[in-house]
């Protein structure tokens, strides 16, 4: 049993590094780098049981890791795989990088790989502090983290089904989803992703050194905004459509909020 964030963190990220290695080459083989959003998920989940079965943390806080990553993770990981991965080409994001960075591709993508590995060991921060959990019970702020991450989970899949349900209508073809939650933010499913990682890290907030889980959903607030999220999906977006700039206007970036008048 491994009794301190530090060593269930190494092991998280010997596995993690290792995967995105073997799935750096199966990159290059395939020309396509698409499956790194898969592992990223699935891996932040896996580490998230591995740490539930090696701390030395009560079993109840320890199943609680478990269940709330693997949940997210693995249902993720699925609805990435099924809608952005299998018998689709390269997302537009990577088919972008590929281009920037020429002849230096296959070495840019193995830093991006290993990136991501480190990314895994940083979101998967919460699940080691849970689990390291000795106290016996679960407490009624770790019970409300719990509701803040369902409602977070609650709401990605509805926005995910949305998007699925209006790309699956021919006449929509090349144009913007504006249904549902997509009429009042232009990333509903960020929104409820960063708050299913408020709500996880409030039921770390319970545990010593928990406060440091608010890292993670300040961290992912960043990159949503600064590095990999809005700004790429949004270039894109704008290269794609020709209604995505009218989009913009009226509609919240991230936060639900009723649309501006056209």
């Amino acid at each position: 049993m491994i009794g301190s964030v530090w060593g269930l963190l190494v092991v998280g990220l010997v596995v993690a590094s290792s995967v995105m290695a073997l799935l750096w080459w199966l990159a290059v083989r395939i020309g396509d780098a698409s499956h790194v959003d898969v592992a990223w998920a699935a891996l932040i989940a896996s580490a998230a049981i591995l740490y539930a079965l090696l701390a030395d943390g009560d079993a109840g806080h320890r199943v609680l890791a478990a269940a709330l990553a693997s949940i997210w993770g693995y249902r993720l990981a699925v609805y990435l795989y099924v809608n952005r991965v299998r018998g689709k080409e390269e997302d537009g994001r990577y088919q972008e990088l590929r281009r920037k960075w020429g002849e230096n591709a296959n070495r840019n993508f193995f830093i991006f790989f290993q990136a991501q590995a480190l990314f895994v060991v940083f979101f998967s921060l919460p699940f080691a502090f849970i689990s390291l959990d000795s106290d016996s019970g679960i407490s009624r702020l770790a019970w409300v983290g719990v509701a803040v991450w369902a409602i977070g989970n609650v709401g990605t899949i509805l926005s995910d089904y949305q998007l699925a349900q209006w790309r699956a209508n021919p006449d929509n073809k090349g144009k913007t989803a504006r249904a549902g939650l997509w009429s009042w933010s232009r990333h509903p499913n960020y929104f409820f992703e960063w708050a299913n990682w408020c709500g996880i890290a409030l039921v770390a907030t319970t545990t010593p050194w928990g406060w440091l889980a608010w890292l993670v959903p300040a961290g992912l607030l960043y990159l949503l905004f600064k590095v990999t999220g809005i700004p790429a999906t949004e270039a894109q977006a704008l290269r794609s459509r020709s209604d995505y700039a009218e989009y913009q206007r009226t509609t919240s970036v991230f936060v639900p909020l009723p649309p501006k008048r056209a």
